[in-house]
């Protein structure tokens, strides 16, 4: 018995030695591991391919909800330099930099991941397509449905000297958009919000074709901007501390 409890002791002093980032584990990392095990269902192939969808969704949200609140509340320690690390020792800002690191891979993934189940939404009558990829009977319904339709509520805003930057608000879809004066040659930003709270997220066409609302606005930012030669644009979404 004398020899066991000393076995035991020994093996307690073994576990002590060893890095507390070894024996603990993070929240906001274990959380993120969670997430990951959603994103693990979406990319199982046994799955059915709708559930896949969902699964993708569902992962993306739970991602919005960790960086509203468990990230923002990082990000607020730092702010307030607060340096206080738990039984991990972890500090806020390694922190954030290991939650970057893992994110970024993950949303590498997830990205493969949709464009792979693309064509197989395709086999079973779902065409998720860009306007560059549409028929030119589809490009036409998809003019007149902007005109009518969505050129009404879209509120291009301007940013430069004198003008304040606008507010972005929180998971707001957004096109970032440079353009230039063709008489000054002056180049400026400008930022059209897409208004997916008003209009839906895919604009139905034909059939069974689906096309990203943004990409639509895109192809029609020179109507938006009038004078301006439209240089380039890229989407942007803002997710706000809540």
């Amino acid at each position: 018995m004398m020899e066991q409890a000393a076995d035991t002791t020994t093996e307690w002093r073994d576990v002590a030695a060893v890095e507390p980032q070894v024996r603990y584990a993070n929240r906001e990392l274990s959380w993120v591991d969670f997430n990951e095990r959603v994103l693990q269902l979406a990319e199982d192939s046994r799955v059915p391919l709708l559930e896949r969808i969902k699964f993708l969704a569902i992962y993306t949200v739970n991602l919005d909800d960790f960086f509203m609140i468990r990230v923002a509340g990082l990000h607020d320690q730092v702010d307030a330099g607060v340096d206080v690390r738990g039984k991990d020792g972890l500090s806020p800002g390694q922190v954030i930099d290991l939650i970057a690191q893992r994110v970024t891979e993950l949303e590498e993934r997830r990205v493969r991941c949709f464009e792979g189940l693309l064509p197989e939404l395709s086999e079973n009558g779902i065409h998720i397509r860009t306007c560059g990829e549409c028929q030119e009977d589809e490009l036409a319904e998809l003019d007149r449905m902007f005109h009518e339709e969505i050129f009404p509520v879209l509120t291009p805003l301007a940013v430069g000297p004198g003008r304040p930057f606008p507010y972005i608000s929180n998971l707001s879809l957004s096109l970032a958009v440079w353009l230039r004066d063709p008489v000054t040659n002056a180049e400026t930003f400008a930022r059209v919000k897409v208004p997916k709270e008003v209009l839906p997220r895919f604009i139905s066409v034909g059939h069974s074709t689906l096309v990203p609302l943004e990409d639509l606005i895109a192809r029609h930012l020179g109507d938006l901007f009038p004078g301006r030669e439209v240089l380039r644009h890229s989407t942007f979404r803002v997710t706000r501390n809540g």
